[in-house]
């Protein structure tokens, strides 16, 4: 119901996502609430889809709206408010202090507005992939949007160019864990590469993502127990999928058909 004097009541949706790093996804709209001086103990990267926000951080007052991706350290307080009379829709990513480094807080404050069409859709796109059965791809996707604050921020460790051994390692592991996956980051250390280095590099050897790899090779084993007469839901849970429709989504979407043409008659 609305609220009395005409605003649409408070829309909230907050989870905590299985992607290492990430306490916290809140989608809301708001109407008249304004948020009090506050803080996080997390790395806050907010996108404000509809209207605009007005916010005071380190005594300064700030904008959030349109493509804007705005980033707040831990530990700053800051406020928000709707700038106009239509509220405003936003969606955040909370993130744990270690994903981005410390000395890169006072960069924050002092330019927590960054403009960067790239780094909003990488944001974005997070936010739609968490809400699908494809959580480990917003990792990758994660892990390239930090690079790419990282740099806006002016840290020192610019990101270097992909290279062979980093997109063939990384290939090899994948191939070592097709059917239960293998984290972004425990690839990372295995490879001691930076996870952002890892996904640039695929890219650029295979032309898919990491986990557009993986997807592709579960479909191929699927296919494989499938045609040697296993139950379509054995085979999809035994590739690497959740269920029988995430199976059939993907089957579909690589090979074109549903995988019951590939069963026995």
């Amino acid at each position: 119901m609305p609220a009395a004097s005409g605003f649409p009541g408070p829309q909230i949706d907050a989870w905590r996502p299985p992607l290492d790093g990430v306490v916290e996804v809140l989608h809301a709209r708001f109407g008249e609430h304004g948020y009090p001086m506050h803080a996080h103990d997390a790395w806050t990267v907010l996108l404000v889809d509809d209207g605009a926000v007005r916010y005071d951080l380190d005594r300064h007052e700030r904008g959030a709206y349109g493509d804007l991706v705005t980033l707040l350290p831990p530990k700053v307080p800051h406020n928000g408010t709707a700038a106009g009379p239509r509220g405003f829709r936003k969606r955040v990513l909370y993130l744990e202090p270690h994903l981005l480094p410390q000395r890169l807080i006072g960069a924050s404050v002092d330019t927590p507005a960054i403009t960067d069409r790239t780094l909003h859709r990488l944001v974005s796109s997070v936010h739609r992939v968490l809400r699908t059965q494809e959580e480990a791809a917003a990792e990758a996707l994660l892990a390239v949007a930090l690079e790419r604050l990282r740099t806006h921020l002016g840290d020192p460790a610019a990101p270097s160019a992909p290279t062979r051994d980093a997109a063939h390692g990384l290939r090899d592991l994948l191939e070592e864990h097709i059917v239960e996956g293998l984290p972004l980051s425990a690839a990372s250390a295995q490879l001691h590469f930076d996870p952002a280095h890892l996904v640039r590099s695929f890219r650029r050897e295979f032309g898919m993502s990491p986990h557009q790899y993986l997807i592709s090779r579960r479909v191929d084993l699927a296919r494989r127990m499938i045609v040697a007469g296993h139950p379509l839901r054995a085979a999809a849970t035994d590739a690497g999928f959740y269920d029988q429709p995430h199976l059939t989504r993907h089957f579909k979407r690589i090979l074109g058909v549903p995988p019951s043409h590939f069963t026995h008659p």
